[in-house]
């Protein structure tokens, strides 16, 4: 979906097929039929953006055959779709009965991060519309924090430098230019976008920026404000922002509070939970260990990495982060130009919702998911921004 800013310029939304996982091509194609195009059709529009994820078997099959690339760029317009982001942040295994912590391997100390997200570069460039010369693509933010030290550091910075070089030539060879953004994610190395300033201006490349997912920052108690304002201080660009909504739980020491979280405490993603405290901000790694005993105070409010649907937040007594993403979105395409042009719904856990909420079928998952774009769509036309056919 495209939308004119007030200034002129082109904003993009689009949503993130990480929600239906696939690890090969045909599982790709599969989703573009199954998934994407009834979602667009329910929308009602001639165009939809989607924000592909292509796990690695996926992006090396279309490395190395350009006719299988072809083919895909080929579904993609037919089925009425266009891509201009990417998610490269999941290397491969996101339909795995448990993620956890494999999530965050291989991290930028690995070559085959380098690897994997320089394909993902070269195919973004191949797959852009013919009249979008600029894409994204969101990426792990450098590494989980435990192992890492000085060398991983020295060996990750090397990395992204590298991959920086690698994009302004791909800009010259294609005429596209691709820029990755690092997602900063509560327990890693960049946790927040406060984290993410000093190594990427030490980086010193334009090529490389944040992707602000409005969870993480709501995760993070963040305020979009001064976390926004921070980035822009240090010219530091906000590649992409993804819009999702985090759990939160205003009185987490009651009982029955205590009971509504344990419903989100499933076994297949780390759900890391954080609170503010007078000393700061205090958290645990998943959501089961922050009920399990008395490692997280209790005494406010408790938020946790669990991206609920932005149009249908959990019952009380909890509720979701949507007015972070809200004011951050105003932040972010609501003044009088865009601070991004790139937007993408990431609600990766219907299937690990409470069993009550889950989407029974393809067309529960289709209408959820267009729900979610309408009020993405509604948002920013609030804002001024003109819906495009």
């Amino acid at each position: 979906m495209r939308f004119r800013h007030p200034d002129g310029s082109t904003v993009h939304l689009a949503y993130c097929t990480n929600v239906h996982p696939a690890e090969t091509l045909e599982g790709v194609l599969a989703q573009l039929r199954d998934h994407c195009e009834p979602v667009r059709r329910r929308l009602g529009r001639d165009r939809l953006g989607i924000g592909l994820w292509l796990a690695r078997d996926a992006a090396r099959s279309l490395i190395t055959d350009p006719a299988s690339l072809r083919a895909l760029r080929a579904e993609i317009d037919r089925r009425g779709l266009e891509v201009v982001t990417l998610n490269g942040f999941p290397y491969e295994g996101f339909g795995a009965e448990e993620v956890k912590y494999r999530v965050y391997q291989p991290d930028w100390t690995r070559p085959e991060r380098l690897a994997h997200t320089t394909d993902l570069a070269r195919l973004l460039a191949a797959l852009l519309p013919e009249d979008i010369t600029e894409g994204t693509v969101s990426t792990l933010p450098i590494a989980w924090r435990t192992p890492f030290d000085s060398q991983s550091a020295d060996i990750a910075r090397t990395a992204l430098a590298t991959l920086a070089e690698r994009l302004d030539a791909l800009e010259e060879l294609t005429g596209k230019s691709v820029r990755i953004g690092l997602e900063p994610e509560p327990g890693c190395t960049v946790e927040t976008t406060a984290d993410a300033i000093a190594p990427l201006t030490a980086l010193s490349s334009p090529r490389i920026g944040v992707c602000v997912d409005t969870c993480h920052l709501a995760t993070s108690f963040e305020d979009p404000q001064t976390a926004l304002d921070a980035l822009g201080s240090a010219g530091i660009p906000v590649v992409k922002t993804q819009l999702s909504a985090a759990l939160h739980a205003e009185h987490p020491h009651l009982p029955e509070v205590r009971a509504a979280l344990a419903e989100f405490a499933e076994p297949r993603f780390l759900h890391q939970t954080r609170t503010r405290t007078a000393a700061g901000l205090r958290g645990t790694d998943d959501l089961p260990e922050a009920l399990a005993g008395r490692s997280l105070p209790d005494g406010a409010p408790w938020r946790a990495h669990f991206h609920v649907p932005l149009h249908a937040p959990p019952a009380p007594p909890l509720t979701s982060t949507l007015p972070v993403l809200r004011a951050a979105l105003a932040l972010l395409v609501g003044g009088p130009r865009p601070r991004t042009h790139h937007l993408e719904v990431e609600t990766y856990t219907w299937q690990a919702l409470p069993a009550d909420r889950r989407p029974r079928t393809r067309a529960r998952l289709a209408d959820g998911i267009a729900a979610e774009l309408t009020l993405a769509r509604d948002l920013l036309t609030d804002l001024g921004l003109k819906e495009l056919p």
